[in-house]
């Protein structure tokens, strides 16, 4: 399966991109991952509830037009259902036994997602009722693949 992760930003912190190129080495194993980078849109200091609006309007014009029209989409986002670990791994294999030989995620700026964004996926996903640093929620994101994937394939790394 091919999982492609779309995100706002880049990561800043070497912390996060070692992480991430661990995740990345340990997936390898089980699918192949794509990382689609969306340039994070400005904005002042303290930005009114138009420009927010703006932001996401353009940030989320620049997803849909990287997403993949054959996979199956999942917005991270507050609103979306949380799930377990096993529950998880089971958005992989009903999937694929729907058809689809992708998957795509998509992590927004520290604003979000848009609506239009959203109403484009087949699912909305919750990581957790607390807040993250959307460029955390990779390292975040990642762990959790690897452990649905080692969990689909009857690995030890999920206890």
């Amino acid at each position: 399966m091919t999982v492609n992760i779309i995100f706002v930003g880049n990561l800043k912190e070497s912390f996060f991109e070692e992480a991430v190129r661990e995740y990345e080495k340990r997936l390898g194993a089980y699918c192949k991952i794509n990382n689609i980078y969306i340039k994070e849109q400005r904005m002042s200091e303290k930005p009114s509830e138009a420009e927010i609006a703006a932001t996401l309007k353009k940030e989320g014009d620049q997803i849909l037009a990287a997403l993949p029209s054959r996979s199956y989409k999942i917005a991270l986002c507050v609103e979306g259902k949380q799930l377990t670990s096993e529950g998880f791994a089971d958005v992989f294999e009903s999937a694929a036994n729907n058809g689809y030989n992708e998957i795509s995620f998509i992590i927004g700026s520290s604003c979000g997602l848009s609506h239009e964004v959203k109403a484009a996926c087949d699912k909305r996903l919750s990581v957790s009722m607390m807040t993250f640093p959307h460029r955390l929620m990779r390292v975040i994101l990642l762990e959790q693949i690897y452990r649905a994937q080692n969990i689909l394939g009857g690995g030890k790394y999920h206890k």
